[in-house]
């Protein structure tokens, strides 16, 4: 879908810091991060919520979640992270996509209030090589 952000980065016509490429699925760093290193899941097919996700995908999908999740223990030295799923509501992009935010202990998140943050030059290819290496260990 030629207007949908999420299927121009799939296709490579919008750039975004790959974290994950696998067949069927995408994981980048999320643009305005909660805290730096905040990546999104994204099903390569145009699926608009968690239900319309075909069941042949679900597994697929929820493993790349769980190696994520690790990822940023391993690669960034989170403690642990933050893992949600928007359907319809509060879901700025209308394609499926799985958010992992890192999280340590006082970091200040709380409840569903969703700060941004920025990179500075270079942060974020930086945040996404640390990813994409502890993803190939």
């Amino acid at each position: 879908m030629a207007d949908c952000v999420f299927c121009r980065i799939i296709s490579g016509d919008e750039p975004a810091s790959i974290v994950l490429d696998r067949p069927g699925l995408l994981g980048f760093l999320d643009q305005r991060p909660v805290f730096k290193g905040h990546v999104l899941l994204v099903p390569r097919d145009h699926v608009e919520t968690l239900p319309d996700l075909p069941a042949h995908q679900r597994d697929g999908f929820l493993s790349a979640a769980q190696d994520l999740a690790t990822a940023v223990k391993t690669g960034l030295g989170a403690q642990g992270s933050f893992v949600a799923i928007n359907n319809t509501v509060s879901q700025s992009v209308p394609h499926l996509h799985l958010h992992v935010v890192p999280r340590t202990k006082g970091d200040g998140l709380r409840g569903f209030f969703w700060p941004r943050t920025k990179y500075a030059a270079g942060e974020m290819d930086e945040h996404a090589a640390r990813l994409r290496d502890a993803l190939a260990d």
